[in-house]
């Protein structure tokens, strides 16, 4: 699957946002607007001035949105959530070429709120996914104290895990040493 680099930074930031969900002992990464500016700054996003705590309301309904399209049964149901999610945003396509990148389409129009900018990028980011058929490439991490979100742009579709370094080698690391263990008697 040909992904631009538009694209990708928007789908690491869908990613992102939806990994700053509080759950399995974690707290809510984006608890207050200084998270909302780091997580902002982390992901490059662009066009964004001062934010306030209306923006990390918004932000967090962004969230929601963007878990609902991870835990979609099926295609009709992640379009359902995309096209919401879109259609609030006043999606307004333009082409641009800022901070040094080629020509991308931006969805969101100049001056909107972190909010729009997010659900805009992001829900059209997702809606390649579906136009494709392979909402299944959003998933979720399969080691058991881990629930991150991620993309799997693996060519045949194989990634378990958030990280491989990580979630992964830990897993991996833990059977091992059980095959070990049982084998030693």
């Amino acid at each position: 699957m040909l992904i631009t680099h538009d694209t990708r930074c928007a789908l690491d930031a869908v990613v992102g946002l939806v990994n700053t969900a509080p759950g399995d002992g974690h707290s809510d990464g984006l608890g207050d607007v200084t998270a909302l500016r780091a997580f902002v700054d982390a992901h490059g996003v662009s066009d964004v001035g001062r934010l306030g705590e209306a923006d990390l309301a918004a932000v967090l309904g962004v969230r929601e949105r963007f878990e609902a399209v991870f835990a979609a049964g099926d295609l009709g149901d992640a379009a359902r959530v995309i096209n919401e999610l879109v259609a609030a945003a006043g999606t307004t396509p333009r082409l641009t070429d800022h901070d040094g990148f080629d020509w991308h389409v931006h969805y969101f129009a100049p001056g909107a709120s972190v909010a729009d900018h997010l659900a805009a990028d992001g829900g059209m980011a997702l809606a390649i996914f579906v136009v494709a058929g392979e909402c299944e490439r959003l998933r979720r991490c399969e080691a058991p104290d881990c629930a991150n979100a991620f993309v799997d742009l693996s060519r045949n579709r194989s990634r378990r895990y958030c990280s491989g370094r990580t979630c992964g080698n830990r897993l991996h690391v833990a059977a091992y040493r059980a095959r070990r263990r049982e084998a030693a008697g």
